[in-house]
């Protein structure tokens, strides 16, 4: 009798200095309202977690985020607020009916041309962005 072998992963415990990025495909949160992205993407960060964020939030999430993550900071221990940036792939140098194009596009699919990135302070040192590139500079324990 064959016993069939289970290809099973075994997960790490993760440390408390290990880093931990967080690939999130925006499909995760597009069926959610406001609070509860926010109150997902808070989650995550409260965990010491980098998110890359396939797509970008709504200007007024991006507020709601970072007013919620100000009123943590002094009340959650170590908490120093969050950096996000955000990279999209627009062009400005495209005709008439390729911008039309895509924002019928956007309008059926979302915010899916870009990727944010979001992470503890505590963690990224600093976030700089150009039209056409994010650094990333994390904090050394």
């Amino acid at each position: 009798m064959a016993t069939k072998k289970k290809n099973v992963k075994k997960s790490k415990k993760i440390r408390k200095n290990d880093l931990t990025i967080h690939f999130m495909p925006y499909s995760e949160i597009a069926n959610k309202n406001v609070i509860e992205r926010i109150k997902k993407i808070m989650g995550l960060i409260l965990d010491k977690k980098i998110i890359i964020l396939q797509g970008k939030l709504k200007p007024d999430e991006e507020v709601r985020l970072i007013e919620n993550s100000m009123t943590l900071i002094g009340n959650i221990k170590d908490f120093q607020g969050i950096e996000i940036a955000t990279i999209s792939g627009e062009s400005e140098n495209v005709n008439l009916f390729h911008k039309i194009r895509h924002n019928i596009a956007k309008i059926l699919i979302g915010e899916q041309d870009a990727i944010t990135i979001i992470g503890p302070a505590s963690i990224v040192k600093e976030i700089t962005q150009d039209p056409k590139k994010i650094e990333l500079m994390l904090q050394r324990k």
